[in-house]
């Protein structure tokens, strides 16, 4: 086995390892943990949820999410999907749909995230998230979304690549 091929664990904590394999130096998700993305659009308009990311160092606008197997191993990702669909953005899911698992930036994250779409929404409660994740939920209409987040962008807040779903078409 040549250096190369050896894959050497730098940092590890308990929801990010950092790992050099050869000259490659990259981040993981500790323990298996993996992440679900929620597209819930209907009625021409999508849940947007916002929130400050630490290494931002600001808000950012993005599509639901969250982790799967963080606190329950072997956790289905169509179960963790509606469960932060519903603390983040106070709505439930009639029907959750695997659009499969994409990689944000492989470049430098090993990280995968399940696609899920969500349907047949119902507002169940106010969302906001979980004990100090401060989520400010948007509901917005389709036919707006570029110029909400050109406004976002104006106010400093950032804006999640994942949105590029959205915008698609228009920005071509």
């Amino acid at each position: 086995m040549s250096e190369e091929d050896i894959e050497e664990i730098i940092w590890q904590g308990k929801f990010v390892t950092a790992k050099r394999k050869g000259k490659w130096e990259y981040v993981s998700r500790s323990r298996g943990i993996k992440a679900a993305v929620i597209l819930a659009v209907e009625d021409g308009h999508v849940i947007l949820v916002e929130q400050y990311r630490v290494p931002l160092g600001r808000n950012c606008v993005e599509l639901p999410a969250g982790l799967i197997g963080d606190e329950t191993e072997g956790e289905d990702p169509l179960e963790a999907a509606g469960r932060e669909l519903e603390e983040e953005t106070g709505y439930r899911a009639a029907k959750l749909e695997s659009l499969d698992e994409y990689y944000s930036s492989p470049g430098m994250v090993s990280e995968s995230f399940t696609l899920v779409r969500a349907s047949g929404l119902t507002k169940v409660g106010d969302g906001g998230g979980t004990d100090g994740e401060n989520i400010t939920v948007h509901r917005v209409a389709l036919s707006e979304l570029k110029q909400f987040l050109e406004t976002k962008r104006a106010e400093n807040i950032g804006v999640d690549v994942r949105l590029l779903l959205l915008l698609g078409s228009q920005l071509i």
